[in-house]
This record gives structure tokens, sequence and C-alpha cells, in this order.
């Protein structure tokens, strides 16, 4: 017990308490809108799930504050590489259940909530490739062998979730931390063309084999929409584009100011697919038909404020490792913020990536808090101001 309460006075201290109010801003609205969401379902379950997981997170916020990251990732990053592989596996053992079309969750046997092992992996892989980096760029991170080790690790990932889950959108998260961190990591930018030039080279060779595979349908329903392409007019409203058709009229619907609080017809339609996923990936469309422009533009503030911080943070962390970590972390808002939009407003493919703080999903809530305590240690553990000025001569 020495140690929780070492813990809370070293936070109060020293802790990152404007980021936990961003955080808190961030997942209080998130309920008002899981409220609405859900009301047609007639429970207050969700609710409850939901303020629970923050409850939770705050918990978690205060304690992985007072972790020296650096110290533990040195020390365990063996078991946290094991950790990664064994907790997506478990989704393909008797544990593993179906939701929304991926096999991404587990379901533990007296636990009241589904976890998601991707989402809680993303915390250690920032961790280990912050770790690698920093290691590979001691001999210089651009030489073609330390890249691709860490290209190595991001792929590994990637093929880990896609194989297990079918989790693409997921997938794309790991990819996206590794694109920021690369690059904060001090890549060179040729690597960064010579991959982009390898992805269209490999999207034109390989997409007569599948582009008729569903998922493959899912990107090529947003081309079709973003061109005004008349001849699936179908496939962008009634089939695959369904989901995002309703959700840009929701939006649309809601105006500047919106229908009101609890009166947005789609979201208190009792009809499930009026607006499919409200409470989860189209959060964001519920909020726009209720508060309109003005609310979706203070969602966004919110979710700004929590990665602007995250930058902060990294530009003031004690070491070149620690200021990865944060990045990271905010290169992984960054991505869900902006794919989980961009479903919404039908210019992205529909992923399956949920809104961070906003939507909801327990495991996801207490996974993003600790991310941000993570951030928090860190900036306990700052260069002081003169120390930071004599690094930049």
């Amino acid at each position: 017990m020495s140690w929780f309460t070492d813990s809370i006075r070293a936070f109060l201290d020293r802790g990152d308490r404007l980021l936990l109010a961003f955080c808190l801003a961030a997942s209080g609205y998130g309920l008002v809108l899981i409220y609405s969401a859900t009301r047609y379902l007639e429970t207050n379950r969700n609710m409850i799930v939901q303020a629970v997981a923050i409850l939770l997170g705050i918990l978690v916020y205060v304690l992985m504050s007072s972790v020296d990251i650096e110290l533990f990732t040195e020390k365990s990053w063996k078991w946290m590489l094991a950790f990664n592989l064994v907790v997506n596996l478990l989704v393909r053992t008797p544990l593993g259940v179906e939701a929304g079309g991926n096999r991404s969750w587990i379901s533990i046997p007296g636990f009241p909530v589904n976890i998601q092992p991707a989402e809680v992996a993303k915390l250690t892989f920032v961790l280990l490739l912050a770790w690698q980096i920093n290691k590979l760029r001691e001999k210089g991170i651009s030489r073609p062998s330390a890249v691709f080790q860490i290209a190595g690790h991001t792929l590994f990932m990637f093929a880990v979730i896609a194989v297990t889950s079918g989790d693409f959108g997921m997938g794309l998260t790991y990819l996206f931390i590794f694109v920021v961190m690369a690059w904060t990591g001090g890549v060179k930018k040729r690597w960064f063309l010579l991959a982009a030039a390898v992805c269209v080279v490999g999207i034109v060779l390989i997409w007569p084999h599948v582009s008729d595979m569903y998922f493959m349908k899912r990107f090529t329903v947003v081309i079709d929409h973003i061109l005004g392409n008349p001849d699936t007019i179908y496939e962008q409203t009634q089939d695959v584009g369904w989901q995002q058709t309703r959700s840009i009229m929701a939006i649309g619907s809601g105006g500047l100011t919106g229908m009101g609080y609890l009166q947005g017809i789609q979201t208190q339609s009792s009809y499930k697919q009026a607006l499919p996923a409200r409470e989860t990936d189209e959060i964001f469309a519920v909020c726009g038909e209720e508060f309109g422009l003005i609310g979706c533009c203070l969602l966004l503030l919110m979710l700004a404020l929590i990665i602007l911080r995250c930058v902060w943070v990294a530009r003031r962390a004690c070491s070149h490792q620690s200021a990865l970590i944060a990045m990271g972390y905010a290169g992984m808002l960054l991505a869900q913020v902006g794919v989980n939009v961009g479903m919404c407003l039908y210019i992205f493919p529909v992923v399956g990536l949920t809104l961070p703080f906003i939507s909801y999903g327990g495991s996801s809530i207490v996974t993003m808090f600790a991310a941000m305590g993570i951030v928090s240690g860190i900036k306990m553990r700052s260069l002081p101001s003169w120390l930071r000025d004599r690094n930049q001569l």
C-alpha cells in the first residue's frame, strides 16, 4: 500500500494533471453521447460499463505515471514481445469471439466485458518500438539493417493481427504508429518514399486478384462515392456503403447546431440499422446529428488538445526514447481519430476503429488512459528548462 500512496503523492506533486483533465473532458463528452446512442436499448448497461472503465482508467493513469517506463522496458522487453504475440493469439482459442465481422475479441468467463487484445497490445508495441529505435540509432537509424529491423517488427505485428483476427483497421493503426515513430526517430525521407512506391506497385499488382473480396469493396465503394460513379449507386447507398450513407445523412441533418440532445432522428430510432454501430464506430455521427457542426468541432478540439499535449511532453522529454514513446501515443490517437472521422464522413472505408475516449468500449478506454498515464510519467521526469536549452545548442 505504501507504493500506492507514494504513487498518488508523486502524481499530485509532478503528474500531468492538465492531460488528465483533457482526457476526462473527452471521456465525459463520450458518456453523454453514449447515453443518447444507446437510449433506444432501454438499458443502462453500456453507460455503467463505460463509467466504470473511466474510473478504472483514472486509477491506471495515476499508477502508470509513477512507472519508470524506460527501466521497465529495458528489463522486460522479451516478456513484452511474448505478451504481444500470445495475447493476439488468444482470439483463435475458445476464448475468442466474433463481433462486427472480425474475431477481434476474447471473452473471459466471469468477466463482465469482452477484451480486444490488439487494443491492449498497442501499449507495449509503442514501448518496444521506441526501445528498438533508440538502440539502433547509436549506429545510425537509417542504415538498411536498422530500417529493416524496425519495419520487420511492425509488419510482424500487422501480420499477426491480420491472420488471427482479420482486423485490418487495427493493423493500419500499427502502421501509422510506425510511420510517426520512424519519422521522429530520424529515418531519412528516402525510405518513406521507397515504401510508398512499393505500396503503390503492390496494390497495382494484387488488385485484380482481390478486388472482388468484401473487404476490398469497402475501399472501392468509397472511391466510387467520392468520384460520383452512377454505376455503383446501389452499392454506395444500400449495400457496402449503407453504414456510411446513414452516417453522412445524420451529420448533414444536424446542420450548425444540431437537432438537440436526445432529439436525433436516427440516433433515437429503435431500428438498430437506422444508424449502425452508433455507440462505437459511428458515434461521431451521433454528435453531428444532435450537436451539429459546433458539437463536432468541440469534440475534435478536445481530442486535438490531448494529442498536442503528448507532442508537448515529447519535446521536453528527458531522453530520445521517452520522446519516441510520447510521439508514438500521439500518432496512435491521431490515426484513430482520422480514420474514424473519415469513416463517418464517407471518405475512408469502414475498418472498425473506434473514436478514442469517445466511443463505447471498456478495453479501449482503459488502454487510452494507461497510454496517457505513461505520457504523464514522461512529463514527471522531463528535463529542466536550462538543460533543454543546452541540448538545443
